[in-house]
This record gives C-alpha cells, structure tokens and sequence, in this order.
C-alpha cells in the first residue's frame, strides 16, 4: 500500500484517517476517512481507470506565505494532485468530489460576506477548475457537521451527518 501524507496516517484494517490539515493518497483499495468537517472542506480525488484515489482535509481557503500545504483548499488539492500522479494517476482523468464548508458560526467575513465555510468551497471550486479536474458530485454548505469515506476501490463518497443523515455522491 502507498499512502502519502503530510503526517503518519492512521490505518486499521484497511481504512485510513485523514486529521484536520492533512491528505492521503491509496493505491490499494483501502478506505480513506475524515471527521469533523464543519466549516472545512473535504476534497475527495479519484481515477477510476487505476483506481488511485485521494482525500484532503482543509481547513482555509488559500495559501498563506508558510504553513503546511494541506491546511488550504487551494494548496492541498494541488499537492493531493501531484501525489496521486506520482502514485499512477492521469490527471486527464481525475474527478472530484466535494463536501463539506458549512456555515457552523453566525459570523460575517470581511470577504465579501462569504463565511469561511462558503469560502473554502469557492477556492476548492477555482482551483479545481484551474487543474481542469470536474466537480462530479458535491454536499455543502448548510450548517451541520459532516464525515466522509471515500471507497479507493469505486470512488464512492459517503458523507455521514447526524443533523442531514446519510448518502452515497
């Protein structure tokens, strides 16, 4: 199994978490597994001719001077990306899955309005497009927490919410 992360990712019998800032890569048909979205962005990427597939947890929208890549949307798709071609995948045939960015807080940003939440979403959105990777499926916004596992095997999404229930993107 080749797994690629920002930190030693956790693995129990074929599932591998993915903490808050980090991402991971499987080649194995493993699942891959975060929690605690909230206002992040879960960014799921998967090519289903080799099955290679990837999840990122991010916590900003952009990229900063410093700090660790996978902390932002826009930073951590690009790494995410990067890694999953060294492990086979063709960019040319990745698509993603996005979930997540949730308006948790009655907070109003400096940006326009957007809180943070609408704002991870529209800098994963941008830099996806600027990669020329489809957004296929999507579950966010709202104002609920949600947990994903994304199946390496088939490039399902379950997105799990106590609030919004269950469903497969």
């Amino acid at each position: 199994m080749q797994v690629y992360t920002t930190d030693t990712p956790t693995s129990t019998s074929g599932r591998i978490k993915v903490g808050i800032a980090e991402f991971a890569v499987d080649t194995d048909g493993n699942t891959l597994t975060t929690s605690g979205l909230g206002s992040c962005i879960g960014v799921a990427l998967y090519d289903p001719v080799t099955n290679v597939s990837g999840l990122a947890h991010a916590m900003l929208p952009e990229a900063n001077e410093g700090g660790k890549p996978a902390k932002f949307a826009d930073t951590g798709i690009e790494s995410l990306l990067a890694e999953m071609q060294a492990s086979g995948a063709d960019p040319d045939r990745v698509v993603a899955k996005l979930a997540g960015g949730s308006n948790m807080f009655d907070f109003t940003s400096t940006n326009g309005g957007m809180s943070i939440g609408e704002r991870n979403v529209d800098s994963a959105r941008k830099t996806l497009d600027r990669l020329e990777i489809d957004v296929v499926a999507a579950d966010v916004g709202g104002d609920h927490g949600r947990s994903l596992e994304l199946d390496s095997r088939s490039g399902d999404l379950r997105v799990r919410s106590a609030n919004a229930g269950d469903q497969t993107l």
